[in-house]
């Protein structure tokens, strides 16, 4: 029998990479203030789980100014977002082969 947990996905086992995955996955997009007062993250912490997100390609980067002030958003990618089903995809799995 195939290990259920060989199907997670890696990079979404951190706890707040999947939160900022769900986020996006549900909504079009969201800025880096609005992530970070939403999931309750520290600055540092939640930009190292964005470029673990982005080298991934889970999601893309748009800089832009907002009344002369930098303004970074965020948007969940194709790739990222069938990871992301995947992910869930194998919790479900998980989940139904408990109940057995």
């Amino acid at each position: 029998m195939k290990n259920p947990f060989e199907n997670l996905d890696k990079i979404l086992e951190h706890r707040l990479r999947l939160q900022i995955i769900s986020v996006l996955a549900a909504n079009e997009s969201y800025d880096f203030n609005e992530l970070k007062e939403l999931l309750e993250a520290t600055d540092g912490n939640l930009a190292t789980h964005i470029k673990a997100l982005e080298r991934e390609k889970y999601l893309s980067v748009t800089k832009s100014f907002i009344e002369r002030k930098p303004n970074t958003r965020y948007k969940i990618t194709e790739r990222g977002r069938a990871a992301f089903k995947k992910h869930l995809d194998a919790l479900e799995e998980l989940i139904k082969q408990q109940r057995k």
